[in-house]
């Protein structure tokens, strides 16, 4: 009987390239689900995009839950144990029905000729297996890289999902915001609701979506929120999110959703935007909708951590990401200084993405990432000081130990921010969780 740690293990070595590699394609995982007899029994949801997929996933699994559904979410990378991808209402799996989902998948793919399947493709046909076996009444997919080509792409979204659309992963969709804005489109679906929150669309998402007949919905065109103006004297502890369905215009006043920042409410939204389109199917109360926004959590989203010094985590890793990140720092208020621990991998606009902490980092503790797409704590420390970021720099061997040397030298009236990467912040919450 295999453990996880031996199907994981197994499934770094299936592919030439390992858990790292990536090789864009569904010729192998339809080969391979066509053997398992996987079929759809319940309404799914995929989201895309560059930036908010995480987060629009949480809130779409925390309000289904909240209504009563059985709600299965698949999404990545995890932070610090794999059973984080394959969530049941809202808790991660058990290592006992990932080993027999993996069990299935690893049985249908030697009968389906050894195809060598990623390890994102054998995921995602376990996540499935988990998902049929516990008869989940809904189930949200997160597309890992792209849409078009990307293994979650594989199932028939009932509602597809484009949160952002900037540039990351260059080298395999495109240079540009257009070429990128087509790969992401590719999880549309002829005659199916297919949701946009990114406030300027690339044209040729919106061309897409014409040329195949999907139903296309867009933010501030066909949903959207509205603040509170300060001199209309409104509730300024709510906002009010808006959908049109036929002829009507719905609106709702709600409380700030619980993940923090104000492009939260895009991806608050575009979630409340999707379970809408779902009503029939998936009918959701506001007495499902109001706590589901509120109790939504997700770590390394802009997570505050509580206690002095302020301790903030996000896995923001590209211009965008780290661009809205910045924002919501100057939005907590003042500290003396600010330390940042960073690690990145080198497939990612370095330059670009530390751009926008210019000026507000006093401390940069960088990390060498491990693995062939780490990049090291000297390069980083090259790309900060060629660049003009300011700040003193001190260099360490793991995101943990940047962590742990932040920590010993913050005073209570500063702050912390460690962010750059998944694996960045993963090694700072190991170091967080350690008992002094």
């Amino acid at each position: 009987m295999r453990s996880l740690e031996d199907w994981l293990t197994h499934l770094e070595g299936l592919h030439p390239k390992g858990q790292a590699g990536i090789e864009l394609g569904l010729d192998r995982i339809r080969k391979v689900k066509t053997a398992l007899g996987q079929v759809q029994h319940c309404p799914v949801i995929v989201v895309g995009g560059t930036n908010g997929k995480g987060s629009t996933c949480a809130y779409l699994e925390s309000i289904i839950g909240h209504a009563g559904y059985k709600v299965g979410c698949y999404t990545s990378p995890h932070l610090l144990a794999y059973n984080e991808r394959v969530r049941l209402n809202g808790r991660p799996v058990d290592d006992a029905a990932l080993c027999a989902a993996f069990a299935r998948v690893e049985a249908a793919r030697q009968q389906a000729g050894d195809i060598a399947l990623t390890y994102f493709e054998f995921g995602t046909l376990a996540a499935w297996e988990v998902f049929s076996a516990t008869g989940v009444e809904a189930a949200i997919l997160e597309v890992g890289l792209g849409g078009r080509l990307d293994a979650v792409n594989a199932y028939e979204p009932d509602v597809a999902i484009v949160t952002t659309v900037a540039l990351d992963h260059t080298d395999w969709l495109g240079a540009d915001r257009e070429s990128i804005g087509f790969e992401k489109a590719g999880i549309f679906r002829t005659g199916r609701p297919a949701l946009c929150a990114d406030p300027n669309p690339p044209q040729r998402l919106l061309d897409h979506a014409a040329a195949i007949g999907a139903d296309l919905r867009l933010i501030g065109r066909d949903f959207g929120f509205e603040r509170p103006a300060a001199e209309t004297g409104e509730n300024r502890l709510q906002w009010r999110w808006w959908c049109r369905s036929g002829d009507k215009l719905i609106k709702r006043a709600l409380a700030y959703p619980g993940l923090r920042g104000p492009t939260q409410l895009y991806n608050a939204a575009v979630a409340l935007a999707a379970l809408e389109a779902l009503g029939d199917r998936l009918p959701v109360t506001m007495q499902a909708i109001r706590p589901g926004l509120i109790e939504t959590e997700l770590a390394g989203r802009f997570q505050v951590v509580p206690g002095k010094p302020a301790i903030v985590l996000d896995v923001g890793h590209n211009p965008q990401a780290i661009k809205v990140l910045a924002d919501n720092l100057s939005g907590m208020g003042f500290f003396d200084r600010t330390y940042a621990v960073v690690g990145m991998l080198n497939d990612k606009d370095i330059v670009g993405a530390l751009l926008p902490m210019k000026g507000k980092i006093d401390f940069w503790h960088v990390a060498t990432l491990s693995g062939p797409r780490g990049t090291s704590a000297d390069f980083l420390a090259s790309v900060i000081t060629s660049a003009g970021l300011g700040g003193e720099i001190i260099c360490h061997a793991s995101p943990a130990a940047a962590m742990q040397a932040a920590k010993g030298a913050a005073a209570e009236s500063d702050r912390i921010l460690a962010f750059g990467s998944f694996y960045t912040v993963a090694g700072a919450l190991e170091t967080l969780r350690k008992k002094p």
